[in-house]
């Protein structure tokens, strides 16, 4: 199989990258000259690396066409980034990359997508916005468009804005006060290795539709308090817990849990839990 993936040098992509290459999959990674590979490191000359620098449809061929384009980068707007930096990442580019995945007969476009609500914040209606025009092609028959609704994913290497790695490595470093809202939302955590399984069954399903949407996540839920005080718990960690210290956000989504029945159907199922992931990442020293 011969696929196109964006994001290989960030955590999702790199693992999917990674994974690809060892199904014997031909993995092309279209990536910024800037980009840097420690991710990817003794797999760099196992895949064929594009830049987006070069235009897009460098990457493209005619004579032996992508089975799929898996799309994971995007830009989340943590590291100051203009209204405009956010849109040309997650709505722009990916649109052209779309064209261009139509123009060279591609099969099915892969997007990785947020569960958010599109008002939430700029990423989120970013995001929420190149789905419509995905439904858009796809309504049109030019592509095959798969949309997956990915939920609160951790595993060891994510980057460090994101949530479950700063309270981890909070927790771990003993910050003498880690300040939070009251914690009562609850969040769906789903650990890496079971995205990656997910992401090759749909690789793997043969869709006769040309727009179908997924949500994937461990199917259950688990309160970010309570996510909070098992991470502080497992790493036995010495930093004082405020509950009291933020507000929620405005438009906060107090629930979030996938419906996981469509996947479990293709014969996908989620393998490890919070609790063990989180031991296992402490005993490996993965957290570090």
């Amino acid at each position: 199989m011969k696929i196109l993936l964006t994001g290989s040098s960030g955590f999702l992509g790199s693992h999917l990258a990674k994974s690809f290459v060892e199904s014997g999959y031909e993995v092309h990674a279209l990536i910024r000259k800037t980009s840097k590979l420690t991710r990817l490191a003794g797999y760099e000359d196992r895949l064929t690396l594009h830049f987006i620098e070069d235009g897009i449809d460098k990457a493209f061929t005619m004579k032996s066409p992508y089975k799929a384009v898996v799309h994971t980068a995007t830009c989340y707007g943590r590291n100051n980034e203009t209204e405009t930096e956010i849109f040309n990442a997650n709505l722009k580019f990916p649109l052209e990359l779309l064209e261009k995945s139509v123009f060279f007969n591609t099969d099915t476009f892969f997007n990785t997508d947020t569960i958010l609500y599109k008002n939430l914040n700029s990423y989120a209606l970013s995001k929420n916005q190149f789905v419509e025009w995905g439904k858009q092609f796809a309504s049109q028959e030019k592509i095959k468009f798969c949309n997956i609704k990915l939920e609160h994913m951790y595993g060891p290497g994510d980057d460090e804005s994101k949530f479950t790695t700063y309270i981890i490595n909070s927790c771990i470093n003993n910050v003498p006060v880690i300040k939070l809202t009251p914690g009562e939302q609850k969040r769906d955590f789903i650990y890496i290795d079971d995205v990656i399984s997910a992401y090759h069954t749909l690789l793997k399903y043969n869709s006769q539709n040309s727009f179908e949407e997924f949500e994937l996540g461990s199917g259950e839920t688990v309160s970010i308090r309570e996510f909070v005080e098992q991470v502080h718990s497992i790493t036995q960690s010495r930093s004082k817990l405020d509950f009291t210290a933020y507000p929620y956000r405005e438009n906060e989504i107090m629930e979030s849990k996938a419906e996981i029945n469509k996947l479990i159907k293709l014969g996908w199922q989620p393998k490890m839990n919070l609790e063990t992931a989180l031991k296992q990442m402490v005993e490996t020293g993965e957290l570090l």
